[in-house]
């Protein structure tokens, strides 16, 4: 049964149990009221009355109008007047102002819900908060989520399906399966503004999916807790990191197929921990780029707050604004700083151990199509739950690079910035000269190049100018080799190696660790 069908299901129970209080938690009103008007229609001798602050009060089916007040309170004054003098009477309220506290409207609203529970009453709250505890245990609560996916597939096909015969659309099953994925977690009426500013084009195409995501991810451009993250592809190529690269290859399919007859979920995300400076942070951006996602970035230090429980609170609202923006990229860096007071005894109350709870149950249960790429580089401080298998779907090392990968990094950034092609031989004695150096460091060496490009004029660029650069770097494996070594044997125990390679070089001796399917 969908999500739809059980809510409409059980709200038409309460309504005929005739229960006093059903409080219904949407943030689709328009929804709310249409399943109301289909229930309404089965009702026999149980009138329903509708009050919005536009119109006043109506009969919900015929639309006839009952009483003008417009104002909650004008409302609950004729609710009571109404429940008092007849019997089996619904009234739903669609704004109800201050009832999750303790306030006038509140009382006022839970004697108007004691008077409907004598006289076989009810009274509907639609609402987007909690309601107060006193008024709510007089009653039922429901909540309508978002269309499902499968309600979503069906929105989708409703939308299109009248324009095939004049429109020329592209989109196959398939096709409109993975759109159905993607614009899950938005409302009915924003999934049918998104399909209708397509078909404006007077067509649909394969191309379409991606902007989908785009259209979506307007949506919620402005919400907080994540901060959207814009990425620019022509700073994206990551050199080596094969071993990641081909499991992402393998993985990419999963996040947006539909795969609950295997019974698994999609891929949750990968723990990305090594040498600082080697390109985490940068896979995050080239991930959410090659897999045409939008990206979030997830900040832990900002989420602490100074009160009892804001922190959790702060958390919740963020990973529960990722699960509406999927599918797409959430990335957290260096994620052991906002989670290391859970194995340090921060002294702070506990919060850095419940955000450690809470961050991993989501991380386990939820089944949103949101793919985590977290950073560490102090491996030192990062809680132990975090590394338990089923919590990321991969743990990757990120070393050093081999004298192959730094080849391929120098190129990148020589093509980059430069119109420059060092010799066969430069290179060789380039990649040589670097042993030890990290990404950024090579980064930091060629950008030195390009500047004085920029500022002389290319003909400045020579052989010796490359090899000034590259001696003038001096690599943290060198000001802190114990460091980079101690980084390394926890990687050989726990984790895969990025590269492919043998964590800390082919003469390396490494505990066996499981392999990636290619």
């Amino acid at each position: 049964m969908s999500d739809t069908k059980e809510f409409r299901s059980t709200l038409t129970r309460y309504l005929k149990a005739r229960v006093p209080f059903i409080s219904i938690r949407s943030a689709e009103r328009s929804r709310v009221l249409d399943i109301l008007r289909e229930i309404a229609q089965g009702l026999s001798n149980a009138p329903v009355y509708v009050h919005t602050l536009s119109q006043g009060t109506k009969e919900l089916i015929s639309n006839r109008e009952i009483n003008p007040d417009r104002t909650a309170v004008g409302a609950l004054d004729h609710a009571s007047q109404q429940i008092s003098q007849r019997q089996n009477l619904t009234f739903v309220l669609t704004e109800s102002p201050d009832s999750e506290d303790d306030t006038p409207f509140a009382r006022q609203l839970l004697d108007t819900v004691m008077l409907a529970a004598e006289n076989g009453g009810a009274v509907v709250i639609i609402t987007t908060k909690p309601v107060w505890g006193q008024l709510q245990r007089l009653g039922m609560s429901l909540t309508l989520s978002a269309p499902s996916e499968d309600e979503m597939l069906e929105i989708i096909r409703e939308q299109i399906g009248a324009y095939r015969s004049d429109y020329r659309i592209e989109w196959d099953e398939a096709d409109e399966r993975e759109a159905a994925a993607i614009l899950t977690g938005i409302s009915r009426i924003e999934a049918e503004n998104i399909i209708a500013t397509l078909l404006a084009n007077g067509c649909i195409v394969k191309d379409d999916l991606a902007q989908l995501t785009h259209a979506k991810d307007r949506i919620f451009a402005d919400i907080s807790g994540i901060e959207r993250v814009q990425v620019r592809g022509s700073e994206l190529n990551v050199g080596g990191l094969g071993g990641l690269k081909a499991w992402l290859d393998k993985e990419r399919p999963l996040l947006t197929a539909d795969l609950r007859e295997r019974g698994i979920r999609p891929p949750r995300g990968v723990l990305l921990v090594g040498v600082p400076g080697c390109g985490k942070s940068l896979s995050a951006k080239a991930i959410a780029h090659n897999w045409k996602m939008p990206l979030y970035r997830l900040d832990l230090s900002t989420i602490h707050g100074q009160y009892l429980g804001q922190s959790e609170g702060r958390l919740k609202d963020a990973l529960s604004t990722a699960d509406h923006v999927a599918p797409c990229v959430l990335w957290i860096d260096e994620i052991e700083k906002g989670l290391a007071g859970a194995t340090q005894g921060s002294g702070d109350g506990g919060t850095s151990t419940r955000l450690v709870g809470q961050f991993l149950y989501w991380l386990q249960e939820a089944r949103s199509r949101v793919f985590v790429v977290a950073t560490a580089n102090d491996v030192s401080r990062l809680p132990p739950e975090l590394l338990r298998r089923g919590r990321f779907d991969e743990l990757f090392f990120v070393d050093l690079p081999t004298a192959e990968e730094r080849k391929d990094i120098i190129n990148i950034y020589i093509r980059r910035g430069l119109k420059y092609q060092p010799t066969d031989a430069l290179m060789t004695e380039l990649v040589e000269a670097s042993e030890g150096f990290a990404g950024s460091d090579l980064e930091s060496a060629v950008r030195e190049v390009v500047k004085e490009a920029f500022l002389s004029g290319d003909a400045v660029v020579s052989d010796d100018l490359f090899r000034r650069s590259f001696h003038n770097v001096v690599p943290l494996s060198k000001t802190s080799p114990e460091q980079i070594e101690n980084i390394r044997a926890w990687g050989r125990e726990r984790a895969v190696p990025a590269s492919g390679q043998p964590i800390g070089g082919a003469g390396q001796q490494q505990r066996a660790r499981r392999a990636v399917l290619a």
